[in-house]
């Protein structure tokens, strides 16, 4: 059976083992289907674009970009992605100009002392420049089965996190608490059920999930990629997830990036949970 969508994995965490690429503490995915290129997070820095080069990926032919939040390591390679764009300009090579997606919130400053902000190098503005940027709180539907969600409900409260001492800019100047609104995921309908596509899960995984249900009128899910920001999660966190996610029946749990070993070793008991690393292929 032909596969309905295709993922590669250009930047995680780790890489493969024998396969030599770039690792960094970062995320990206390319995802194929329906004849539609869209690149999912650009990583920290330029390696998901080396990455790719060895993968024989062109980036120069992309349809979408997806932001799944807007923190540097999810949107730093944006950057070198406009350089690399440009120049295919410049030296009239085949290329597109692709549509951004992301939430409104996706590119306000984030100062987090010592840092002067943790969220894109690229502004709004300048993302305007170099892309079709539409930017969404609300479900967008990229093709007939694959769905960018938009700002999630937060529905359980064992995911509920408090802000920190993390601040967010205002256009006006002023800042507020960021709750990383922003944080959204993708939905993919395939003939086994729902597949997950997520950066960071900011917004709690459990709670994507639920609204990818919601949003997709579909109930059954069958794999779950990206990172679940559970890094150092309490107890009854992570033993809410797992009882959660062994609820689902999913068929594979590919936790990556933001997701610690000792998570991964917890949720092991409760669904199959595999492993993910820059260079992995993954078909649905």
């Amino acid at each position: 059976m032909k596969p309905q969508l295709t993922l590669t994995v250009l930047v995680d965490n780790t890489t493969l083992t024998d396969r030599y690429f770039t690792g960094e503490p970062a995320l990206s995915f390319i995802l194929e289907t329906k004849g539609k290129k869209i690149l999912f997070d650009s990583g920290y820095s330029d390696a998901f674009l080396a990455n790719a080069g060895k993968m024989g990926i062109s980036l120069r032919n992309l349809d979408y970009i997806v932001l799944s939040h807007g923190h540097i390591d999810h949107t730093g390679g944006l950057v070198p992605l406009a350089s690399h764009l440009t120049e295919a300009k410049i030296n009239t090579l085949p290329h597109k100009v692709p549509k951004l997606i992301a939430h409104p919130l996706c590119f306000y400053p984030r100062p987090k002392s010592p840092l002067p902000n943790i969220g894109s190098i690229l502004s709004e503005v300048e993302a305007r420049r170099q892309f079709t940027v539409n930017l969404s709180d609300k479900p967008l539907w990229i093709t007939e089965n694959l769905v960018f969600l938009g700002e999630i409900p937060r529905k359980f409260s064992f995911e509920r996190t408090e802000p920190a001492k993390r601040k967010i800019v205002l256009p006006d100047g002023n800042t507020e608490p960021d709750l990383l609104l922003d944080d959204s995921a993708l939905a993919f309908r395939s003939d086994e059920g729902l597949v997950i596509i997520t950066g960071c899960s900011h917004s709690g995984i459990c709670n994507i999930t639920e609204y990818a249900r919601k949003v997709c009128g579909e109930h059954q899910i069958v794999d779950i990629i990206g990172g679940l920001h559970l890094l150092t999660p309490n107890h009854l966190r992570i033993k809410k997830t797992g009882a959660y996610f062994q609820d689902l029946n999913l068929k594979a749990l590919h936790a990556c990036h933001c997701t610690s070993l000792s998570s991964k070793i917890i949720l092991a008991g409760y669904c199959p949970v595999r492993e993910v690393g820059t260079g992995m292929k993954l078909e649905w």
